[in-house]
């Protein structure tokens, strides 16, 4: 009988046996001769793997360019008190306490992140509170100071006050010096930003973008950037954030464009400002004719604003910005998540005049208006959504919501009590958003390829669902690029991405556009997919139509071309909805059916979910309280690509 030991002795010796005839020869080590036509191809010059060498970016990456901590001045005001590194941790993924004693966790970690605490003020709230003497010896300080610590209402009634005195341009510019430009406490907190930034950076897993916000307010009025930088701490380190209070700072965005531009002379480092809530900005966001200086739109402006401004956050806490009804009448999506109230500090009413400088769409067609008249569009931006929330915690899930504010986190009453008021107008407890998130498509997840990515628009937003939307522009596109199951290599070969310019070409009859979408792995089925043009006409008008494309099955448009809705399976009593309508996946070609070669035009694609619950339905199950007579329980979250612009010919 063969033992193991000797069968594996055995085996061994006929192995070497075997071999041995194959090295004997050099001709004998192939084994056998190959045909002379299968070496000739052995080596094509191109990788068999579709995903090596790839010259696109073939991966989208989920973050925030909007967030708050405790060393915002309104931030701590209103009750946080998580800093950096508690932001940090809770975007990639970690469980933390918030502010309000809750704990709180992702469903799914952020790929990056960018800290954009207000420049004004910066750590001021953090000495208040605490009563450093050289706050507490203004008078302003002193106030403020004591209402805290008497606590309850005059605790709120100095919070209040705070804010209203900034949103003024009130503050007392020699307590404000040391958190400014130039103060020693300043360039300190500045330092701490950009040493937690460096820490938590992991490039390839997750990546923090170095930023700030300037809170520029004219009168209460919204015109708020914020400052996003490629670089790293060797070139952010080498200024202060810039800010908007007197003598140092400037609330003009030609000033905020100048010290960009300084930036990046002085430094060699890039960096751009990024503009949100235009709809609170009572008609100053998108000028026409005029700044709120009363300085003409001229094209050093336009120039100046398409240069360093190339997104705009569409969607986040404080209302959705795409589209107004009053303005798109004919879109019947266009009421979303609307704040048209008044003004940011609710110190002015709205007014409906106001309103076509609020809106990105409307925007979007202004600037064709005044690329025409001016040599350059100032509002050719892509789109991206974004937090704002001022708790630390990117938290927009609807059943995760964790609010604006930390007096807003989750509890019975939050939805109804109004978030702000004044004689002017409210802006109740149960309007406050769930919304956003920014998706890039990117090579990789690191600094610079996000940064690069933001820069040539190659962005999308979402109002919180990871939605996966690709669209592209060009006039070959069919039915077999998309159902080639690799549409993205298409996609880039014979056209161009969300963000890009579709160049005239002669004899086609119209563009075609190529868009699919898949739902959130962990989210609602798809509705429809929709794109949405603008376009202007040889008399110097825009106009605007929205095109349904792609929709799921058992259902087709009617007689006038309207197509009936998807149907709705939300469950209000039990905070449930299911995936029974919609479909997983949506895609099309399309061809612009109304196409002028002669009219410039953007199209961009608007995804929208199946009918899903707004948090205060999942706030009303968890604590047993009653909804609001007045609030929206149900919407159809979305997704919004940068557009693709068409200009014809200038020859």
């Amino acid at each position: 009988m063969m033992t193991d030991r000797s069968w594996r002795h055995a085996r061994l010796i006929t192995t070497l046996l075997a071999a041995a005839p194959l090295l004997a020869t050099g001709t004998a080590l192939a084994q056998f001769m190959p045909a002379e036509e299968s070496l000739s191809d052995l080596y094509p010059g191109k990788a068999y793997s579709p995903y090596a060498q790839r010259s696109f970016p073939s991966r989208v990456f989920w973050g925030d360019t909007h967030l708050h901590t405790g060393l915002s001045m309104d931030a701590g005001l209103f009750g946080a008190r998580l800093g950096l590194e508690d932001a940090y941790r809770f975007a990639r993924g970690e469980e933390v306490t918030a502010s309000s004693g809750q704990p709180a966790k992702l469903a799914r970690p952020l790929d990056w992140l960018v800290i954009a605490d207000h420049s004004d003020g910066m750590g001021l709230f953090n000495d208040l509170a605490v009563g450093k003497p050289d706050i507490i010896a203004f008078e302003q300080g002193k106030k403020w100071y004591e209402g805290l610590q008497q606590g309850g209402e005059a605790s709120a009634a100095a919070a209040l006050d705070l804010i209203g005195t900034f949103s003024q341009g009130q503050m007392d510019p020699a307590m404000m010096a040391e958190y400014s430009p130039g103060g020693k406490t300043y360039e300190s907190i500045w330092e701490k930003v950009l040493d937690a930034a460096e820490r938590f950076d992991d490039p390839g897993r997750f990546t923090t973008l170095i930023g700030f916000e300037w809170t520029s307010l004219v009168k209460g009025s919204n015109l708020h950037r914020n400052v996003i930088f490629r670089d790293g701490p060797d070139k952010a380190g080498r200024i202060v954030p810039y800010t908007t209070q007197a003598p140092v700072g400037s609330t003009d965005p030609l000033d905020l464009y100048a010290w960009l531009e300084n930036y990046e002379k002085t430094t060699g480092g890039s960096a751009l400002a990024l503009a949100h809530n235009g709809n609170l900005s009572n008609g100053l966001m998108f000028p026409v004719d005029a700044q709120y200086t009363g300085k003409a739109i001229d094209a050093d402006y336009v120039r100046l604003r398409a240069k360093w401004e190339p997104m705009y956050e569409i969607t986040q806490i404080k209302g959705d910005g795409e589209a107004h009804p009053f303005l798109s009448p004919d879109d019947a999506f266009a009421d979303y998540e609307t704040w048209d109230v008044g003004n940011l500090d609710l110190s002015e009413a709205k007014t409906q005049g106001m309103l076509q400088y609020e809106y990105a769409r409307e925007a979007l067609k202004n600037g064709l208006l005044l690329e025409q008249r001016l040599g350059a569009n100032p509002y050719k931006f892509g789109l991206v959504g974004s937090t704002d929330s001022h708790t630390a915690l990117a938290a927009v899930e609807e059943d995760n919501f964790f609010g604006k504010a930390t007096n807003v986190e989750p509890k019975p009453d939050r939805m109804s009590h109004a978030f702000a008021e004044s004689e002017k107008g409210v802006f109740r407890g149960d309007m406050l958003v769930a919304s956003g998130y920014a998706a890039v498509w990117a090579e990789e997840n690191t600094r610079t390829a996000i940064f690069d990515a933001m820069e040539r628009k190659e962005v999308y937003a979402t109002t919180g669902p990871r939605i996966i939307v690709r669209f592209f522009g060009g006039w070959d596109y069919t039915a077999d690029d998309l159902n080639s199951r690799q549409p993205a290599f298409r996609g880039y070969e014979k056209g161009v991405p969300m963000g890009g310019d579709l160049r005239p070409e002669k004899g086609k009859e119209g563009p075609t556009f190529m868009v699919y979408a898949l739902r959130d792995p962990i989210g609602a089925n798809l509705d429809r997919i929709q794109i949405v043009k603008g376009w202007l006409d040889k008399d110097g008008k825009t106009h605007e139509k929205v095109y349904d494309v792609a929709w799921s099955p058992e259902r087709e448009p009617d007689a006038k071309g309207v197509l009936p809705p998807v149907g709705n399976t939300v469950d209000v009593q039990s905070a449930n909805w299911t995936n029974t309508i919609g479909a997983s996946e949506l895609s099309t070609v399309w061809t612009d059916p109304d196409f002028d070669p002669a009219q410039s035009a953007f199209y961009y694609a608007r995804v929208l979910e199946i009918p899903t619950p707004r948090w205060v339905v999942y706030d009303a199950f968890r604590f047993g309280v009653e909804i609001p007579k007045e609030a929206e329980t149900t919407h159809q979250e979305r997704a919004y690509t940068s557009p693709i612009w068409y200009a014809p010919d200038k020859g």
